[in-house]
């Protein structure tokens, strides 16, 4: 049994420290466990409860009782920041996620597995496709814009934050790079602002639902292209259901549809471009 034991950022990249075990499992007929699973594992009940999958730690009554959640996120921050845990977990052979980024071997050809163990709950997709349908009956081409603000003014220096005028910019030439169609912008952001600010785009947006990250997750995933900073998120909705991303490399940026490459795994575009390349910079950052 191959056990996962660390817990590194939020959601998606959870799931892109999972999806390479899973993928192995599926094709050698293993079995794995999860110790430290993300706050939204219930957003993901094919996961949560898939029969070769193990979350020791996952006990509803516990969790949902006083204080729970906030004693198992204490709980996790704790093991995972501790030197004198990691050497146990070496010494017990697991496996930290994050290492396993590059075992791309079993994805392509579990990826329909994949897709059904990692689709959300039926509420969410349900919701999903049907504000998708509902925009598509004006629309010949839906463009999810991932606008990524809070943690990003700061996050390697504000190398991947656009301010809301420059995303317009973004959208305006996006819906010139496709004359003869109308496109529309699906905003998937964690900030919250009105989509009246993006005149001369048909923008559409969740408002105060329920699940929001997981919804416009999903969401993204149902788009026809995807636009956004270097992030996990974007490109984890590009490889769970093969739609073609382009990453936001400056703010004069111009499109084409041949900007856009669907993601095959962690590092790489279908085209062969490298992930990392947006993120590299003159060797100022390492991955």
């Amino acid at each position: 049994m191959r056990v996962i034991c660390d817990a590194p950022g939020q959601t998606c990249n959870r799931l892109w420290t999972y999806v390479a075990t899973v993928a192995r499992c599926i094709a050698e007929h293993r079995r794995m466990a999860i110790i430290f699973f993300d706050w939204t594992i219930e957003d993901f009940p094919n996961l949560l409860h898939c029969p070769f999958i193990w979350f020791p730690l996952w006990h509803k009554w516990y969790l949902e009782r006083g204080n729970g959640w906030n004693n198992y996120k204490g709980l996790t921050w704790k093991v995972t920041h501790s030197k004198a845990w990691n050497r146990l977990f070496r010494i017990l052979g697991f496996t930290k996620g994050w290492d396993t980024m590059t075992d791309a071997r079993y994805l392509a050809q579990t990826k329909d597995e994949l897709r059904r163990i990692f689709a959300p709950r039926e509420d969410i997709t349900n919701k999903a496709e049907q504000f998708i349908a509902r925009i598509r009956k004006d629309h010949d081409l839906v463009i999810g814009i991932h606008i990524r603000h809070g943690d990003y003014k700061t996050f390697v220096h504000g190398r991947f934050f656009y301010t809301l005028e420059e995303y317009h910019q973004f959208m305006l030439r996006l819906r010139d790079a496709f004359p003869g169609q109308r496109p529309a912008f699906f905003i998937s952001s964690n900030v919250a602002f009105s989509t009246d600010i993006f005149t001369g785009c048909d923008c559409y947006r969740f408002d105060n639902e329920p699940s929001g990250d997981i919804l416009d997750l999903h969401t993204l995933s149902l788009c026809d292209k995807i636009v956004g900073p270097w992030s996990t998120y974007s490109r984890w909705a590009s490889f769970i259901a093969d739609v073609p991303l382009c990453y936001l490399k400056s703010k004069d940026q111009t499109f084409s549809p041949d900007s856009f490459s669907v993601i095959t795994d962690f590092y790489h575009f279908q085209n062969g471009e490298s992930t990392i390349n947006f993120w590299l910079k003159r060797g100022e950052y390492a991955e």
